[in-house]
């Protein structure tokens, strides 16, 4: 009984010591019967993601400057403001999105200011409609408003689709100041003209193209520097001047600034020069002298001036609802800075452009 007992422990110490045995193994990756294997690791399957990249989210922009912001849902408001020595310095033109120069009777200039993204206190002196008020304005609805008109010009302004509001159609805004003489002292509050807005008008459709910044303009991009333009026309020569500290350019009348009653000197993010043709109608004015009519139909030669740099290229309008479009030599569509604008109509005869 003794051997047998003693047999019976030894076999239970064996049995533990195997048992032991095959715990290191299986911990160590070796098995009891075959010996050490090797131990692999598998990396982890990684997916590449061949999609292309997401598309830079939407900027939000006012569509007459580019500039970031929540566009409000008021139509545009062109205003014919007067250019003449008696009618200077001008009041609100500085809050105008787009300023179209154009010239009139005698070869001086006046203005067709459009205003969208900043409406001011007052603007003026508010001065007549001209032939090509219908062409400049019909591409952003909206209001064309103006001391009075020969019919004809009234009508095709309606034609293109624009609400007309005149002081001499009675419409409520208008008011002469004591402080010039008639008939430069005519001035209006853009927010009454606004209030009298058809229901059915709605924001204005982006015009120029713009860059997301001031650096991206293709002026700034691809143009070549300058310092100033010169702007000549028959009888009025307006020049800009580029000012890099403020990075606007600054506007001056017969080499003198050129203000505002309200905010100082002019200024602005682009100038962009027209060389547009300019035909005699069969109208006059109450003077008597020939109406001209500037051609914004059509196409020509077009300057840029953006970021203190300028480049040349080509405009093009196909009727008078559509937009201007500015295009490079190799057909590119001309981008400006987000900001406002100012647009020279300039003859393509007895006027010049020069740019140093």
């Amino acid at each position: 009984m003794l051997n047998a007992t003693r047999a019976g422990r030894r076999h239970r110490t064996v049995f533990a010591i195997v048992a032991a045995l095959l715990v290191v193994a299986g911990c160590s990756g070796q098995d009891p019967q075959d010996g050490a294997t090797e131990i692999v690791e598998v990396p982890p399957e990684v997916i590449v993601d061949k999609a292309a990249p997401p598309e830079p989210a939407a900027v939000i922009v006012w569509p007459l400057t580019g500039v970031a912001g929540e566009p409000a849902a008021r139509p545009a408001m062109s205003i014919k403001i007067e250019n003449s020595n008696a009618a200077r310095p001008q009041t609100g033109l500085q809050a105008a999105d787009v300023v179209w120069e154009q010239m009139v009777e005698g070869g001086v200039t006046r203005f067709n200011a459009v205003y969208h993204s900043t409406i001011p206190d007052g603007v003026g002196p508010v001065r007549s409609v001209r032939p090509m008020d219908a062409g400049i304005s019909g591409a952003y609805g909206g209001l064309l408003v103006f001391s009075g008109g020969l019919a004809p010009f009234v009508q095709a302004a309606r034609d293109v689709g624009l609400q007309v509001l005149s002081d001499d159609g009675g419409q409520a805004g208008f008011h002469r100041s004591s402080d010039r003489v008639a008939p430069h002292n005519l001035y209006g509050t853009p927010q009454e003209f606004l209030d009298q807005a058809d229901s059915a008008l709605g924001a204005p459709p982006s015009q120029f193209t713009f860059a997301r910044t001031a650096a991206g303009a293709t002026a700034a991009t691809a143009g070549t520097p300058a310092g100033s333009l010169a702007v000549n026309f028959p009888q009025a020569h307006p020049g800009w001047t580029w000012d890099a500290d403020q990075a606007l350019w600054l506007r001056t009348e017969d080499g003198a600034p050129a203000t505002t009653t309200d905010t100082g000197q002019l200024t602005a993010v682009n100038v962009v020069v027209l060389r547009v043709d300019v035909v005699t109608t069969a109208y006059r004015d109450p003077s008597g002298a020939a109406v001209p009519e500037t051609v914004v139909v059509g196409s020509g030669e077009a300057v840029v001036a953006t970021g203190g740099q300028t480049i040349t290229g080509t405009w093009t309008k196909p009727d008078e609802a559509s937009p201007v479009t500015l295009t490079t030599a190799d057909g590119t569509v001309i981008e400006l800075a987000p900001g406002n604008t100012w647009v020279e109509l300039l003859p393509t005869s007895n006027a010049s452009i020069s740019i140093d």
